[in-house]
């Protein structure tokens, strides 16, 4: 009986414990209030990983007045104007900036039925040799041409997931290779 009130005041003082900690700490922080943080030698020691990313590969996209993030971006020699959309799966090319990029998409086999927010259109697969914003370029990016529905080239995951991060940050996406 008393080991099961011992427990559960343990598993109390932690819920506290923790609650405090993410909760009010961060609070306290914000006002200005100084909060004491563990001592040098009780923090782990350094490793010898060294990081292979340079943030000097980034590239800043300002949020338009319509809400979204577009961009120019250098595809086979061409700029096309994307509209940036985590939710889309692949990078989506709409068939007027498939012909000014010289990929022929009168030829392309538009086998892919694919779901969009205007509803239901076919596409084809192609592979774009890369995609650059600035310092930042990924190479061999699988993308799709769709044959209509698409007003807009959008800039989807198969590009935004090659990189090393994304972030959103007030009006600004910060994209990093």
């Amino acid at each position: 009986m008393f080991a099961g009130k011992l427990v559960a005041g343990a598993v109390t003082a932690c819920a506290i414990a923790g609650t405090v900690s993410f909760l009010v700490v961060p609070g306290l922080q914000n006002r200005g209030v100084h909060v004491e943080t563990l001592p040098p030698e009780s923090l782990p020691a350094p490793t010898d990983k060294t990081s292979s990313v340079s943030f000097a590969n980034a590239a800043v996209i300002s949020r338009e007045n319509d809400g979204h993030y577009w961009t120019r971006a250098e595809v086979h020699g061409t700029a096309v104007k994307f509209m940036v959309d985590t939710g889309a799966s692949t990078v989506a090319l709409t068939y007027r900036d498939a012909q000014r990029m010289g990929l022929n998409p009168e030829k392309l086999d538009y086998r892919w039925e694919i779901r969009t927010a205007g509803g239901i259109t076919y596409g084809a697969a192609v592979t774009l040799d890369s995609i650059r914003i600035g310092r930042v370029e990924v190479k061999n990016v699988d993308a799709m041409v769709l044959r209509d529905e698409l007003e807009q080239s959008l800039l989807g995951m198969t590009f935004l997931g090659e990189l090393y991060s994304y972030e959103f940050k007030q009006s600004q996406l910060i994209i990093r290779r």
